[in-house]
């Protein structure tokens, strides 16, 4: 049977006018989306972020387990990712993650970390997007 994952959004009036809630179950989230805040820099949040938190969350995730499969569990996986728009397109998204994992050498973990890029869910639900990763052993 199949996992299902939702989230909720209502939009209220026109585009540049009007006003919006993002909504996740269980209480998880909920916060007001805006064309300033997905545009321009106002307050709120937007699809974007979301997109950027979902891959990041995947990503360290999916790294983590692909480490320790390998016989390597991390201290942590820290992962920014940067989603970056033109116009009304998305056109690129870039993970910065820094790992802490004992034993391990910079080769083995970029591999690790390429891996992950390429197999994590959310990379594959984004795949005709160009995706960059920047990955380094702190």
């Amino acid at each position: 049977m199949a996992l299902v994952r939702s989230a909720n959004a209502v939009w209220q009036g026109d585009l540049k006018g009007g006003q919006g809630t993002l909504t996740l179950p269980k209480g998880g989230y909920e916060g007001r989306y805006s064309y300033t805040s997905r545009f321009e820099e106002g307050t709120g949040t937007n699809p974007e972020e979301l997109i950027a938190a979902a891959h990041a969350g995947c990503f360290s995730m999916a790294l983590a387990n692909m480490l320790a499969e390998a016989g390597h569990t991390p201290e942590s996986i820290a992962t920014t990712a940067k989603v970056e728009m033109q116009g009304l397109k998305i056109t690129k998204i870039t993970l910065h993650t820094e790992g802490r994992v004992p034993g391990l050498d910079e080769a083995r973990f970029l591999e690790h970390a390429e891996n992950a890029k390429q197999h994590c869910p959310v990379s594959q639900a984004l795949a005709a997007v160009e995706i960059q990763l920047e990955a380094k052993l702190a």
